[in-house]
C-alpha cells in the first residue's frame, strides 16, 4: 500500500498563490509524505517554519520541512536528497488538455502538475529506497531526506534552518543529491554540474509623479522615457554581447578538457530550433550556443513599469518610468562586483546625457552560479550508474537557469552536491501540460537504486 505518483499529484500544493486554501493543501501533502517516509521506517522530523509575512499585511503558515533518516551504519557513506512538493499554479482553464491535478497517462506520457517538478523524481527516490525493504536487503549507504513545501516560492526560511542543522542533521552527510531539473536531451541521461547565478537590476528615470501630455510639454523636457530607452540599450549589442565594462573580466577561462565535454553532448540543432520554434538563434554551431547558456552570463532586458502598453495611441509622456533587466551569472563573477560594474556604467551612460531628471540603479536579487567538480565520487558513481542503467555515458550538463539551492547547501554544508535530472527536456516544468514520461519515472527510479550501490563500492 504505496503511495502513487497519481494520489500526490492529485493534491494541489501550490505554493505560489498566497491563499489559506493551498496552505492547508500543502500542509497534507507534507504530512502525506512524512507518514510515507515513516512507514518506510525512517526517523522522520517535521520542522515548524512558522509563518509568511505578505505584502498586503496578512501572514500564513509555512509548510513544515521534513528531515529524515535512515540507517546511521557509521561504515557507510550517507547521501542526503533534497527535494519539493509545493508546485507551480496551474488551471484547466488555461491551455491544459486534461486536470492539471489528474495524472493522467497518454502515449506513455504521465500528464500533471509536479509529475517532473519534483514529486515524480522525490517519488523515484523513496521507490528506489524501498525496493531495497522490499527485497529485505541492508540499504548499501546510510539515507537522508529534506523535503520542503515552499521551493516554488524561494524556499522561504530554508536557509536558516540548513545554517541551524549544519552541525546536527547534516554533520554525518557525505552527499547531496538534487533531482529538480532535466536533461538536456528526450532519450539521453544527464548529469548536471553547474548552473548560472542571476542578478536582478531595476533603473529608474523620474522626472515628477505624474504624466504628461505630449502637447502641452512635448519638446522643452527631458523625458524620462527617453533617458530609460537610451540606459537600457547601453547594456547590451545586437550580438548578445554585454557593453558594460569589465563584466567578463572574472568569467572563468575555457579549457581544452570543458571544450570536449561540450563537443560530447548530443543535441540536434535542427530539432532544438524547430521545438523553440525560433528563426535564428546568434550562434551556429552546439558548442557556441551551450557555451552561452551555460558558462558565459548573458543580460536579458524585461520590461518597462509605468509606459504606456495599453492598445490604442496615447500621447501620454511618462512622468516615471522604471526599466527591469538581469544578467545571468557564471563561475567566478561575484555579485556585488557586478553590482558596481552596472552602477557605474549606467551612471556613467546618463551624465552623458545631461539630462535634469533623477535616475536610481538598484540591485534586487542577487544570486551567484555554483559549480560542482566533476570528478568527485558521487558524479562518478552516478555516471558509473547511468551506465548500468540506460547503458550509455551520460551528457554532463549545466543549468542555464537558477537552482540557489545547489549553491546554498555546497556554501553552508560544504559537500559535494550533485544533480541528477530524471525528466526529459520536453517534460514543460511550469508550463501547461507538464509530463513525465512512464520510461524516466520508472527508468529513474532504477537509476537511484543503482546509485546506492555505486556509491557503496566508491565510498
Amino acid at each position: 500500500d504505496f503511495p502513487t505518483l497519481k494520489e500526490w499529484v492529485a493534491i494541489e500544493s501550490d505554493s505560489v498563490q498566497p491563499v489559506p486554501r493551498f496552505r492547508q493543501e500543502l500542509f497534507r501533502m507534507m504530512a502525506v509524505a512524512a507518514d510515507t517516509l515513516q512507514r518506510l521506517g525512517a526517523h522522520v522530523t517535521s520542522v515548524d517554519m512558522g509563518s509568511q509575512q505578505l505584502p498586503d499585511g496578512q501572514s500564513l503558515p509555512i509548510p513544515p520541512v521534513i528531515l529524515a533518516e535512515l540507517g546511521n551504519d557509521p561504515t557507510k557513506g550517507t547521501v542526503c536528497f533534497y527535494g519539493h512538493l509545493d508546485v507551480q499554479p496551474a488551471d484547466q482553464g488555461n491551455g491544459w488538455l486534461t486536470d492539471p491535478y489528474v495524472l493522467t497517462e497518454v502515449d506513455g506520457k504521465l500528464y500533471g502538475r509536479g509529475a517532473t517538478d519534483n514529486k515524480g523524481p522525490v517519488l523515484a527516490w523513496i521507490n528506489a529506497v524501498s525496493a531495497f525493504r522490499a527485497l529485505e536487503q541492508d540499504l548499501p549507504v546510510n539515507i537522508k531526506f529534506i523535503i520542503e513545501g515552499m521551493e516554488e516560492a524561494g524556499s522561504v526560511a530554508l536557509e536558516e534552518l540548513v545554517e541551524k542543522e549544519k552541525n546536527r542533521f547534516f554533520s554525518g552527510v557525505d552527499y547531496i543529491v538534487i533531482s529538480d531539473n532535466l536533461w538536456i536531451s528526450q532519450r539521453k541521461p544527464a548529469i548536471t554540474y553547474g548552473t548560472r547565478g542571476n542578478s536582478y537590476f531595476m533603473v529608474e528615470v523620474k522626472c515628477r509623479d505624474q504624466d504628461f501630455h505630449s502637447g502641452t510639454f512635448g519638446g522643452i523636457l527631458h523625458e524620462p522615457m527617453a533617458d530609460l530607452v537610451a540606459l537600457l540599450g547601453s547594456l547590451v549589442d545586437s550580438s548578445g554581447h554585454i557593453l558594460v565594462p569589465g563584466i567578463y573580466d572574472e568569467v572563468a577561462p575555457l579549457t581544452e578538457e570543458e571544450i570536449n565535454t561540450y563537443k560530447a553532448i548530443h543535441l540536434d540543432l535542427e530539432e532544438y530550433r524547430n521545438s523553440s520554434r525560433v528563426e535564428k538563434f546568434l550562434f551556429d554551431t552546439k558548442e557556441e550556443i551551450l557555451m552561452h547558456l551555460w558558462r558565459y552570463p548573458s543580460l536579458s532586458i524585461h520590461g518597462i513599469e509605468g509606459a504606456f502598453d495599453e492598445p490604442g495611441a496615447k500621447t501620454v509622456i511618462p512622468g516615471q518610468v522604471i526599466g527591469k533587466f538581469s544578467i545571468r551569472l557564471v563561475p567566478h563573477m561575484n555579485v556585488s562586483v557586478v553590482e558596481k560594474q552596472v552602477t557605474r556604467h549606467l551612471e556613467d551612460v546618463f551624465s552623458k546625457r545631461n539630462s535634469s531628471n533623477k535616475m536610481v540603479v538598484s540591485m534586487t536579487l542577487g544570486l551567484h552560479p555554483w559549480i560542482a567538480n566533476i570528478n568527485d565520487t558521487q558524479y562518478l558513481a552516478a555516471k558509473r550508474a547511468i551506465r548500468t542503467v540506460f547503458g550509455t555515458e551520460p551528457d554532463m550538463i549545466r543549468d542555464g537557469s537558477t537552482i540557489p539551492i545547489a549553491k546554498m547547501f555546497q556554501e553552508i554544508v560544504h559537500k559535494s552536491v550533485v544533480l541528477i535530472p530524471l525528466g526529459a527536456v520536453d517534460d514543460g516544468e511550469h508550463s501547461q501540460n507538464e509530463k513525465i514520461n512512464r520510461w524516466n519515472y520508472i527508468e529513474g527510479t532504477k537509476l537511484f537504486a543503482a546509485f546506492f550501490l555505486e556509491m557503496a563500492q566508491l565510498h
